[in-house]
């Protein structure tokens, strides 16, 4: 069961240290030595490779151990639970997610801040509510959708 958790904490550690790899801009390496024994512990499938990873990964990797090290167990299940639902879906829904994020993190800050309110404001509605609303917008036309759409679209 560890060696369960332990593998899915690497695998999300990738993923997550994959996204902020691309967000980081030439930083200086992590050596191996650096981190605590709980990271080495945590990335030790990595030591063998650790030194030839480029810096802004190894900074990624040692960043995202640390907030792994930091979480409750419930917070590991949730992200394990994550991961189980996104390593379910098919490639092509992968790929539409990945392209709906860039789409999304490409937009102006206030509009990402807005979409992120609405977003919690659905979350926070009662189950019923939240059916009742994406049943709505299925049964609207193809046209009717079109329109909210480009309503909701910033200009």
């Amino acid at each position: 069961m560890k060696a369960i958790v332990r593998t899915m904490a690497l695998v999300t550690l990738l993923i997550v240290g994959g996204y902020a790899h691309a967000q980081q801009t030439a930083p200086q390496g992590v050596r191996w030595e650096q981190l605590s024994d709980d990271q080495r512990q945590l990335l030790g499938n990595m030591q063998s490779q650790w030194s030839n990873l480029p810096p802004a990964r190894q900074q990624a990797l040692a960043k995202s151990a640390g907030r792994w090290l930091a979480m409750s167990s419930e917070q590991r299940g949730q992200v394990g639970q994550r991961f189980q639902r996104w390593q379910a879906l098919e490639n092509g829904e992968r790929n539409e997610i990945r392209r709906r994020y860039q789409e999304f993190r490409q937009l102006p800050n206030g509009d990402q801040v807005r979409i992120r309110r609405n977003f919690k404001r659905f979350q926070n509605m009662a189950p019923e509510r939240r059916q009742e609303l994406r049943q709505r917008y299925r049964d609207l036309s193809p046209q009717e959708r079109r329109r909210i759409q480009q309503r909701l679209r910033p200009q």
